[in-house]
């Protein structure tokens, strides 16, 4: 499993993705999603350390351990780590199932509903982070989800070009058989 780390937006956190989990856990240890069955498939073990200088509420945040369920086993799907537009969140995916996590209240957590989100762009210019799936795209800013696109493919989209705040891309469509060409305007997600 090839693990990707990109950190496009400011952040105030550290973390290492952990070849296994350690034999001693940390103090603080969390499991996402909270009863997951999926971590008998594997995970993804993540040892992040808040930023204590950037947390006037928590002046020494201790470090925790984020284990994150895997979804599939397939090299076409993301796992990794990325920063957020809010510098205090982190995305961990793990085989294409996304977590969203706040890191200096680890217990809250968003998890992307897409299974699997396929790909992943981060966009600065318009400080969003966008996970695409077989069939739509969603879109999380610094204030948590800013939108979700509608259905635009029936199995697949790919990505071609983001500029000037529109998504240009290509989305397959099951009757003709074809990729279609579509844009999204990134303030708002529609066509």
């Amino acid at each position: 499993m090839s693990v990707v780390t990109s950190f496009a937006f400011p952040h105030h956190w550290r973390a290492e993705v952990l070849a296994s989990r350690p034999l001693i856990l940390p103090q603080r240890h969390y499991t996402y999603p909270r009863d997951a069955e999926e971590i008998e498939r594997g995970a993804l073990e993540v040892l992040v350390h808040p930023d204590s200088a950037s947390d006037t509420h928590a002046p020494n945040p201790q470090p925790f351990l984020a284990t994150c369920a895997l979804g599939f086993r397939d090299p076409i799907v993301p796992t990794g780590i990325w920063s957020c537009p809010h510098p205090k969140e982190l995305c961990a995916i793990s085989g294409g199932y996304a977590y969203l996590i706040d890191t200096t209240t680890p217990e809250r957590f968003t998890m992307i509903p897409f299974r699997p989100v396929l790909d992943i762009h981060a966009v600065r210019d318009v400080n969003l982070l966008l996970f695409v799936s077989h069939h739509a795209i969603l879109a999380w800013g610094r204030a948590g989800l800013a939108w979700q696109s509608d259905k635009l493919s029936d199995e697949g989209i790919r990505i071609t070009a983001i500029e000037s705040g529109v998504l240009h891309g290509l989305a397959w469509h099951m009757l003709t058989d074809k990729e279609s060409p579509f844009s999204l305007d990134l303030r708002t997600g529609r066509t």
